[in-house]
């Protein structure tokens, strides 16, 4: 194990520090949470704020519905009732908690349709149960971090030609 002198870690500090800009679209990620009563979202901090805002229930519905999920399998991985969701006015505000589940649901599928070249392809892989995920559909491990984690780990496995 080595150790810098002083004089070294003095140098790095006093170096200017670049500041790193990507131009060029935004993910398409952000096409998936967009709906004509939600606000632009153009940057990452615009979904950060949202997200912290909390979603309306309009766009969480307009999600599910660009990604193929019934009411009831949303409210699955968002961990809610179903009748609950159904209670809220299209434009009330649903918790952070949901709203982070949203992004997270938009990343994959945007990654989904990436990997298989269209979303419907995506959309069928994510409900035919696979040996991979123990026989289960990997849309059925969304409600849990460690799924979406797994998912997001074979759809890497899949572009790199790694099967199991």
């Amino acid at each position: 194990m080595s150790y810098k002198s002083k004089s070294n870690v003095k140098n790095e500090l006093n170096e200017p520090m670049a500041a790193y800009v990507v131009q060029g679209s935004m993910p398409s990620f952000y096409n998936l949470l967009g709906s004509s009563k939600s606000a632009k979202l153009s940057t990452d901090f615009d979904i950060i704020n949202l997200a912290r805002k909390g979603f309306p229930k309009s766009v969480l519905l307009s999600l599910a519905k660009k990604i193929s999920l019934n009411i009831q399998e949303l409210a699955h991985i968002l961990h809610i009732s179903e009748r609950t969701l159904q209670r809220y006015d299209d434009d009330a505000i649903i918790k952070t908690e949901y709203a982070e589940k949203a992004v997270e649901l938009a990343r994959l599928y945007t990654r989904g349709q990436e990997v298989f070249g269209s979303v419907d392809k995506f959309k069928i892989w994510i409900k035919t149960p696979s040996h991979v995920f123990k026989g289960e559909a990997p849309v059925t491990i969304l409600d849990t971090s460690a799924g979406f984690d797994m998912i997001f780990k074979e759809l890497g496995r899949i572009e790199h030609g790694i099967f199991a």
